[in-house]
């Protein structure tokens, strides 16, 4: 296991497959408790999810800013993850945007299901939560 301040370009590559990540938000005494989300790396080295911005993790974040998280390869790959912590920024603009990113690259829009679900995505207020690295923890066997 190796740790920096940063992502690495390999990084990057790895984190812009559609993998779900797992995010955890600071909690303080109660136990963090992992949601698989959908991210994208930025080519500036943040991560960026959006949700719904009366979630318990916004509310959460709104109190303490720490999160992380984790992203690992399928069965079937060689061993490897990804670990980003740091503090988060909820951001009022360009979750949209993301969203519409995000659905085109972990499902096939094509399907009329799913197109809606997209529609219904875009239809309610998200906010756009963006994570800024302070420690990043990666393995590989």
């Amino acid at each position: 296991m190796t740790a920096d301040t940063a992502l690495t370009a390999d990084d990057i590559e790895f984190l812009r497959r559609p993998l779900h990540g797992l995010l955890s938000v600071a909690a303080g005494p109660v136990p963090a408790q992992p949601r698989p989300v959908w991210f994208e790396a930025t080519a500036d080295g943040t991560v960026q999810l959006f949700t719904d911005p009366n979630s318990l993790k916004v509310r959460r974040l709104r109190r303490d800013p720490r999160a992380s998280i984790v992203v690992a390869a399928p069965v079937g790959e060689r061993e490897r993850w990804v670990s980003v912590a740091g503090r988060v920024a909820v951001e009022t603009g360009g979750a949209h945007d993301l969203a519409e990113r995000l659905a085109a690259r972990y499902w096939d829009l094509d399907d009329p299901a799913r197109a809606a679900d997209l529609a219904e995505i875009l239809g309610a207020d998200q906010v756009r939560l963006v994570l800024h690295p302070e420690d990043v923890r990666r393995f590989t066997y």
